[in-house]
């Protein structure tokens, strides 16, 4: 039994499917990363699996049981985050308070236990001497980190990455990736990679799968999927491929 599983999942808005009859395991402890072109459904599809959108057709079942369409934070509750795409942290509240919040909310702790285990989780991601620091003054590299901190404070137990590397410099790439693997290594925790970074998502996944137009299109190892004709034409078009 898979610990993660789509089956047939499609999401339409109007008459356009974002995702179309999509199909994918991700098995506990794994890294499973996911590319696609702009518009391909990668972020839709994470969307349906934290509940923001219901699906319309298909089914999502973690340890075998269907969360389709429950509500984010009932499916926070179970073990399943999300990071941001747009990283909007409370700008007025410190480095902190934000990951207190994942605490609070995503596991209903006390607050003097939410302050503890934030600032271990800060202290693990490399921000704790910005503690006390509002998270609006601190850089684009560290709220990709604060963003971290904040999932892992609510001690799930598989975090959705959406592209949690865009605008970092090749050596904070490289920061993030080995970050990465502690979080997976070290934790146990379970992850599901969207990148547009390459050298990041085939350099950290065990396995890829490949959306294109809502559809997915190749699923392999990161070496399989470089050399597939479907991907390198959605990539670089039909005469490349």
């Amino acid at each position: 039994m898979a610990f993660l599983e789509a089956k047939k999942v499609s999401k339409f808005f109007g008459a356009l499917a974002a995702v179309s009859e999509i199909d994918f395991t991700l098995e506990k402890g794994e890294i499973l990363g996911m590319i696609g072109p702009n518009g391909s459904g990668k972020t839709t599809l994470f969307n349906v699996i934290v509940g923001v959108y219901p699906p319309d057709r298909g089914k999502i079942l973690f340890s075998g049981k269907d969360i389709s369409g429950k509500k984010p934070h009932k499916i926070c509750h179970l073990g399943i985050t999300k990071t941001s795409q747009i990283v909007q942290p409370f700008t007025s509240m410190t480095v902190l308070e934000n990951v207190m919040i994942g605490g609070m909310f995503g596991k209903g702790l006390t607050l003097s236990k939410a302050k503890e285990k934030a600032k271990e989780f800060i202290d693990f991601v490399g921000l704790f001497k910005y503690l006390d620091e509002p998270s609006g003054k601190i850089t684009v590299a560290s709220r990709r980190r604060l963003e971290l901190a904040r999932a892992l404070a609510t001690e799930p137990e598989i975090i959705l990455l959406d592209e949690n590397m865009a605008g970092l410099t090749p050596w904070e790439i490289d920061e993030v990736l080995e970050l990465l693997r502690k979080v997976n290594k070290d934790m146990g925790i379970t992850l599901f990679v969207v990148e547009h970074v390459m050298r990041a998502v085939m350099g950290i996944s065990e396995r890829i799968i490949v959306l294109n137009y809502g559809e997915k299109i190749a699923e392999g190892s990161p070496e399989e999927v470089a050399k597939d004709p479907a991907v390198i034409e959605a990539y670089l078009g039909e005469k490349y491929a």
